[in-house]
């Protein structure tokens, strides 16, 4: 197989990416074309389609041997389960599958038709195999069993964000980051009191700590090379 496109997204880093599609709305991605496939009919009535499937390629999540068991992270690391009962990105082969939300489609007078797209859990300049137009009446099926990542699917933290630092971020990405916190970005199993944690965001280094149960903001500082819309 070969790449269709690449998306451009305000996650520079692993630490902080979504665990999902869809649990942080506002994250935003922009989907370029590879040069083969910018022909403007390619998306020819895309925008009839509110959500899309995107087929992605772990390409920082390679492993050389075939593991038949994983540990989620949201099992804090200790339980095993299949690899094929997880999400896990170290998987035979390494696709990820993500739905997210169509915005936009942008014809670019060099780049051809980008795709913004919001709800994105892909790290910037994740690899892209295929593009397919989510279908509710066959995609969604409420009645379904989540098993054991059902029970972390509301899990959400209060976020302290002193105005100190908040207004150090452009207002269109406040709320962003601050759902991005709340999904509690640290690995289950390395949850260490009082620590100082580092998540890049776009243009930002967010510093934070865990107290109480609440995540506190302790400084906002500028990375300078972060996520840019595609121009």
């Amino acid at each position: 197989m070969e790449y269709i496109a690449h998306i451009h997204t305000q996650f520079p880093e692993k630490f902080g990416i979504p665990r999902q599609s869809g649990l942080v709305p506002d994250a935003l991605g922009e989907i370029v074309f590879e040069p083969q496939f910018r022909n403007p009919d390619a998306v020819k009535g895309i925008d009839e389609f509110s959500h899309l499937w995107l087929l992605w390629d772990f390409s920082r999540a390679k492993q050389k041997e075939f593991h038949a068991t994983v540990a989620p992270p949201r099992l804090g690391g200790k339980e095993r389960r299949g690899v094929f009962a997880t999400r896990s990105p170290f998987r035979p082969n390494s696709i990820g599958l993500s739905c997210v939300k169509l915005e936009q489609v942008r014809i670019d007078e060099m780049l051809g038709p980008v795709l913004i797209v919001s709800g994105v859990d892909l790290l910037d300049g994740t690899p892209i195999y295929d593009i397919k137009p989510y279908l509710p009446y066959a995609d969604a099926h409420p009645e379904a069993k989540g098993g054991f990542a059902e029970e972390y699917q509301d899990v959400r933290m209060p976020v302290i964000f002193p105005e100190e630092f908040l207004v150090k971020l452009p207002p269109e990405l406040r709320q962003t980051v601050v759902d991005v916190l709340a999904q509690d970005p640290r690995a289950a199993y390395n949850k260490k009191p009082d620590y100082v944690y580092g998540m890049a965001f776009a243009d930002y280094d967010i510093r934070f700590v865990v107290s109480e149960g609440q995540i506190v903001v302790r400084d906002v500082q500028s990375r300078g090379d972060g996520w840019e819309r595609v121009k």
